[in-house]
């Protein structure tokens, strides 16, 4: 196309093209192009976290070897810190303060407690630092950011299996003898694994866009556990005293209160149906529903804000 300028030059100009007035969504899809990181549907995602689920389990195995891996006792400490944890809290809530009083069986029934809410505790610390810990990884390779918390839920239920080893001989040290009850301890840690990891989700998108949240989380994770009955029991404490009714609901439908009980009713002989909350299995049920579902989708819906900015 030319056109003649005012000295009789011949001026040749551009045919107009064909991507003018275009948007660049428009463009995109002309040319067969997408997003690079784009969210994919939630059932594409849960294929794509299915396809890598050799990945999360490697993972998950390697950073455990790794957590201790600059440490003279190694692996042993994956057994000694909630052992000593558990010994502390014996010596000052036990000894000290008396909540051992009326609580049968109260060094199994607090060592069971320890570990038990250890495993929420450190999931959720993991799953906070999920995102914001690994941002070279996530920069570096596509795939669905799901699989970091979800390896970091399965390092520590790795973790915790190492250390019910060391339970067990605390339970047999103690005259439990085990019997048919004890098979309730794999719906119950299965639950429990499933609660854990939506929340771990809802904290590492938390996390990913508030890395302060990993500084906060220890206060919140320490008064939880001290509303949980680790260290006491609940209806013991609350015997006699003018609760509202709503407080005492509260506390017995508190979910890491509910798996701990489940795992003291399947372990320890003297912790019977009785000192469970009516419908305990519902609340175990219902927590690792609830917050496995509303985890998973509250974490997929910023899967393609993570590690940007």
């Amino acid at each position: 196309m030319s056109e003649t300028t005012h000295d009789g030059a011949v001026a040749m100009s551009a045919p107009p093209s064909s991507d003018e007035g275009l948007t660049p969504a428009q463009r995109a899809q002309k040319y067969g192009l997408s997003q690079s990181g784009a969210r994919p549907s939630l059932p594409e995602y849960v294929r794509q976290l299915w396809d890598r689920r050799h990945f999360i389990s490697a993972f998950a195995s390697a950073k455990l070897t790794a957590q201790y891996s600059q440490a003279k006792l190694g692996q042993v400490w994956q057994v000694l810190t909630p052992l000593l944890n558990a010994a502390v809290y014996y010596l000052i809530f036990g000894k000290l303060i008396g909540t051992s009083r009326g609580v049968p069986d109260f060094v199994p029934f607090l060592v069971t407690g320890v570990f038990i809410f250890t495993f929420t505790q450190s999931s959720v610390m993991a799953g906070t630092r999920a995102i914001s810990g690994n941002l070279g990884l996530v920069r570096a390779l596509h795939f669905p950011r799901a699989c970091l918390p979800i390896s970091f839920c399965l390092m520590q239920l790795q973790q915790l299996l190492f250390s019910m080893g060391v339970l067990v001989i605390i339970l047999l040290g103690f005259g439990q003898v085990p019997t048919w009850s004890w098979l309730l301890v794999f719906p119950a840690l299965t639950l429990q694994f499933i609660f854990n990891t939506g929340l771990a989700m809802v904290m590492a998108r938390m996390g990913a866009k508030t890395p302060d949240m990993a500084q906060l989380m220890p206060f919140i994770m320490r008064t939880w556990m001290y509303a949980s009955g680790v260290m006491f029991s609940i209806d013991l404490i609350l015997k006699g005293k003018h609760v509202p009714a709503f407080v005492e609901v509260l506390l017995n439908a508190n979910p890491a209160a509910v798996y701990i009980d489940l795992m003291r009713f399947a372990l320890i002989d003297s912790f019977t149906a009785a000192k469970l909350p009516p419908h305990v299995w519902a609340f175990a049920g219902g927590w690792a529903l609830l917050m496995g579902v509303v985890g998973f989708v509250y974490f997929w819906k910023a899967e393609e804000r993570y590690g940007r900015g």
